[in-house]
């Protein structure tokens, strides 16, 4: 049996008749999240940090399990919305990888990255979180997918290079170079292959640009 205020079992999500209320438990559970990590995420801290009854948290979200899967949709909407505009002139590999590097390191500057490791750090501990984490990723590939099919256009690669698989792989890649430049504090090695990306794609444009002249002739 999980302990009083711990994270527990994800169960059914509690009614909202406060968006206020609910607006600082989420941005509570986030600073809570990235401060004392999901073993220190508990009713007593949440609450404490957004100065409400740990009550509030039940009544509103049903667990604290659920409370801290509204906040990382919170931080992934945020997200989102802003690599959306991140890529909204993208038009080539070589400036979605650009968009990809600034990015990244907005990402460790803001902590976002911390939520998610410490959510899927708990999935271990808290049964149902783990398949509630994973399928806050799906999005995450869905975007991925658009921005490489973006970028690449019609090029005939792409049917070398399937843009499900790339974006799979992109989001593999990107999460695990977030997660270890965020456990070991040192995002160069990341940068460096971001570098490296960018003379990859370089190289794809080219290839691309040298088969359709040839297509054409």
């Amino acid at each position: 049996m999980a302990k009083s205020g711990a994270p527990s079992n994800v169960a059914g999500r509690g009614s909202a008749r406060s968006a206020r209320t609910r607006r600082l438990l989420i941005d509570a559970a986030i600073e809570t999240l990235k401060s004392e990590g999901y073993a220190g995420a508990s009713a007593r801290a949440i609450a404490e940090r957004a100065g409400s009854n740990q009550g509030l948290i039940f009544y509103h979200f049903g667990s604290v399990a659920n409370l801290l899967l509204a906040a990382l949709d919170s931080v992934s909407a945020a997200r989102l919305e802003q690599y959306s505009e991140s890529v909204t002139n993208v038009g080539t590999p070589s400036q979605l990888v650009d968009a990809a590097i600034d990015i990244f390191r907005k990402d460790l500057d803001a902590g976002y990255i911390t939520v998610l490791v410490e959510m899927i750090a708990g999935a271990s501990s808290t049964p149902g979180l783990g398949d509630e984490v994973a399928a806050r990723i799906g999005p995450w590939k869905e975007f991925a997918q658009t921005a490489v099919e973006n970028s690449v256009g019609d090029s005939p690669l792409v049917t070398v290079l399937p843009s499900k698989d790339v974006a799979h792989a992109i989001v593999a890649l990107y999460l695990g170079l977030e997660m270890l430049s965020h456990l070991d504090g040192d995002r160069e090695p990341a940068l460096a292959l971001f570098a490296h990306a960018k003379q990859l794609a370089g190289l794809f444009e080219a290839m691309a640009g040298s088969t359709a002249a040839k297509e054409t002739t």
